[in-house]
């Protein structure tokens, strides 16, 4: 539920890039909220069907091509909107995570809040990130309590490590903080889990180190629909601020990453495992307790009146 004080000029915002699951599910969600919705994305002729599927109303959608290294482009897609929705999609010919991708998504995050930055009507940005710019560090092992928002993912120990989903994201969502609060925009950072789509695979950069993610206590997952709604509650929410962690799910138990291997992997055979092992529960090392406080009392329902 949105807060009396929810008040914006316009109810039209941009979702950048509206093309993945992601994506695509926020503006669906937002059409169905009342909002009028840009979607941006960077191939235009192949996404008009793809929203022409929507199960709402799309008279409030307006398609917009957008290139994250064409600063024009964005400010066309940002122009007359409160909100932005920010999530990074690679681009169609560099589809891999490697050392090269962290100065893309880099660059990416640079233009797209310069961008908001000279856009006036914007009066807030979602951005999303990533839970791996928050669990790699060192000395992970030796904190006191719980992974939170605070912390950070070490971006010398994920060049070690070759972590580059972790080193994009840390390094995306730093240049993206830097710049917000040089330029004073408003913006708040959703810090995703491992997010459970359709198209999840084995190639998924995420997995990366999944297994010390496991034995650490910190590989969480999160549905779409919860990942979807939660942007949207910070968004709406002015008392929202900073990062939040969100997830809805522990992969804690050897049960939970058997499932998830079997779903990632379907053809492979399933290992017989000793009776301990199966009761295992390793102990949960990262909390969302600052995402869990704040939706509260959302209310998924229609909000704003057509």
């Amino acid at each position: 539920m949105a807060p009396a004080s929810f008040q914006r000029i316009t109810n039209t915002v941009c979702v950048m890039d509206a093309s993945g699951n992601l994506g695509f599910s926020m503006v669906e969600k937002l059409l169905q909220r009342g909002y009028t919705v840009h979607a941006a994305v960077q191939n235009h002729d192949s996404c008009e069907l793809q929203f022409r599927g929507l199960s709402c109303d799309n008279k409030k959608l307006k398609i917009f091509y957008a290139d994250p290294f064409d600063y024009k482009s964005i400010t066309g897609a940002l122009r007359g909107c409160c909100g932005l929705f920010y999530n990074f999609e690679p681009p169609q010919d560099q589809s891999t995570y490697d050392e090269f991708m962290t100065d893309v998504e880099v660059r990416a995050a640079h233009n797209v809040l310069e961008a908001c930055a000279q856009t006036e009507t914007i009066d807030k940005v979602v951005f999303t990130s990533s839970a791996t710019a928050v669990i790699w560090r060192d000395d992970r092992k030796s904190i006191t309590g719980d992974l939170d928002e605070r912390h950070w993912s070490d971006i010398n120990f994920c060049r070690k490590f070759k972590l580059w989903h972790a080193l994009s994201k840390t390094l995306a969502e730093k240049t993206a903080w830097a710049l917000a609060m040089d330029r004073g925009v408003n913006m708040v950072s959703v810090n995703a889990g491992l997010l459970m789509s359709p198209d999840l695979c084995i190639e998924n950069p995420y997995l990366k180190g999944a297994a010390e993610m496991y034995e650490d206590g910190v590989f969480v997952t999160v549905d779409l629909n919860f990942l979807v709604e939660a942007h949207i509650c910070i968004y709406e929410d002015v008392s929202a601020y900073g990062r939040y962690l969100c997830f809805n799910h522990v992969v804690n138990r050897h049960e939970d990453a058997m499932k998830l291997a079997s779903m990632l992997t379907p053809s492979a055979p399933s290992l017989p495992q000793s009776v301990d092992q199966d009761l295992r529960i390793i102990q949960q090392g990262i909390s969302s307790k600052k995402l869990n406080k704040l939706m509260v009392d959302f209310e998924s329902s229609p909000l704003l009146e057509n």
